[in-house]
């Protein structure tokens, strides 16, 4: 009898470490009525913006490359922790920001990440803390006054021939992930990041994460890069040495130590080109390579 009591301790016990880190994930994925990505017992949710059509100069832009809306959760006990962006439209801005701050969830920067786009977009970052339920909820109620497409998102469209990204991955010194004609990259800083006293890992947004598209024989680039205050100016520098325009430098949180900056970049020329000029940027930074 002992043993059948001791065993049901420890189940129950392993049951709350298993929430503790990853929450209800289930019940998140309900609310969003689509599954999420797991990594280390956190979840992340995306919402291509597949509704839209933008393009800078002659280049439309997938929903893979700078046009997904993320949430992600980080279990803590029975509560989340929560940060993301939503990708919007100006008329989009207003009232998804009233609708967050009436649901109890703290906007914490406005911002472009593109310059030139047509039609112009915007990016909202938010953060919030409490039952994962509820705070799936509000960011479901959110997105519901927009024009984001909700529910099981369509299959993406298998390319002929893929895209070959050996030479890219070889500069840049690592593999990334690929879809169709996008590759997309993570670099995580050494740094350990948190915010107001909680860490926050690189899968909720604390990696430079750097984005390619095949556009015929060139590529379209954009990500960004997660800075320290004093590596700013040399990436800046090093970026635009390398023809790689700088279109955003701002904040995304609040309460971060240490203070960091994010630099949102855009180029378009050959792929191996940009690669180059990407890794003479992500060497002035103290990131995983």
């Amino acid at each position: 009898m002992k043993r059948i009591i001791f065993a049901f301790i420890l189940l129950l016990s392993s049951a709350s470490i298993v929430f503790a880190q990853g929450g209800d994930w289930q019940g998140v994925e309900k609310v969003f009525g689509r599954k999420g990505t797991v990594q280390g017992g956190m979840l992340k949710v995306t919402f291509p913006r597949s509704d839209l059509t933008v393009k800078v100069g002659d280049v439309t832009i997938e929903s893979g490359l700078a046009l997904t809306s993320w949430i992600g959760f980080k279990g803590m006990g029975k509560e989340a922790m929560m940060m993301g962006d939503l990708a919007l439209l100006e008329g989009e801005v207003a009232p998804v920001m009233a609708r967050l701050v009436a649901d109890g969830v703290r906007v914490t920067a406005l911002h472009n990440h593109l310059i030139g786009s047509t039609p112009p977009i915007m990016y909202l970052h938010f953060s919030g803390e409490g039952p994962p339920g509820r705070l799936a909820e509000a960011m479901r109620s959110a997105l519901s006054l927009t024009g984001t497409p909700m529910g099981t998102p369509t299959p993406a469209v298998t390319q002929a021939t893929p895209v070959d990204w050996a030479k890219v991955e070889a500069i840049l010194g690592k593999s990334g992930q690929k879809k169709g004609n996008l590759l997309q990259m993570s670099f995580p800083r050494k740094e350990t990041i948190r915010e107001k006293g909680m860490d926050v890992p690189p899968y909720l947004g604390m990696a430079i994460g750097i984005n390619l598209q095949m556009v015929g024989r060139k590529a379209a680039a954009t990500g960004d890069f997660v800075l320290l205050g004093e590596e700013v100016n040399p990436v800046v520098k090093a970026l635009i040495d390398q023809g790689i325009t700088v279109t955003a430098v701002h904040s995304h949180m609040l309460f971060e130590s240490p203070r960091l900056f994010f630099l949102h970049f855009w180029g378009y020329d050959e792929p191996e080109k940009l690669a180059r000029g990407l890794k003479a940027a992500l060497d002035k930074t103290n990131s995983v390579k």
